[in-house]
């Protein structure tokens, strides 16, 4: 009795072959053009530097921050100079104060309210910081 051997299909290795290079191509354009590819690198480092830029400049503010923060300590405030700043502030002064009004370029303002002249005012400052 002859038997007649079955040839093997060639379509099935022919496919396997076709998906697996399918795939190869699909790796190596994803190695170059992909989100993590070659060509993407520079635009990630690019990225990386001007990130690193914004976080130095977002340090130098928060560390201003936690100086001005720091001046707030209690045991390190001089309350003369804090009245001072905060009458100065809301233009407030006491009775017992002498409100010199001077100019941009520092030298007292006269007005028609004012009884004392230049000279008198000079001469009262100086006069005081001679006690």
């Amino acid at each position: 009795m002859p038997t007649r051997l079955k040839r093997p299909a060639f379509w099935r290795p022919l496919a396997v072959t076709v998906a697996l290079v399918g795939f190869q191509g699909y790796l190596g354009y994803s190695a170059l053009n992909g989100q993590f590819g070659t060509l993407s690198q520079k635009q990630m480092k690019a990225d990386i530097e001007e990130l690193k830029a914004e976080s130095s400049v977002l340090q130098a503010e928060i560390d201003s921050y936690r100086h001005r923060a720091s001046l707030f300590d209690a045991s390190r405030l001089d309350p003369d100079i804090l009245t001072e700043q905060a009458r100065a502030l809301l233009s407030m002064a006491r009775p017992e104060d002498i409100v010199v009004m001077v100019d941009e370029s520092g030298k007292p303002v006269l007005g028609s309210s004012s009884k004392l002249a230049e000279q008198q005012l000079t001469n009262l400052i100086q006069g005081n910081s001679g006690r």
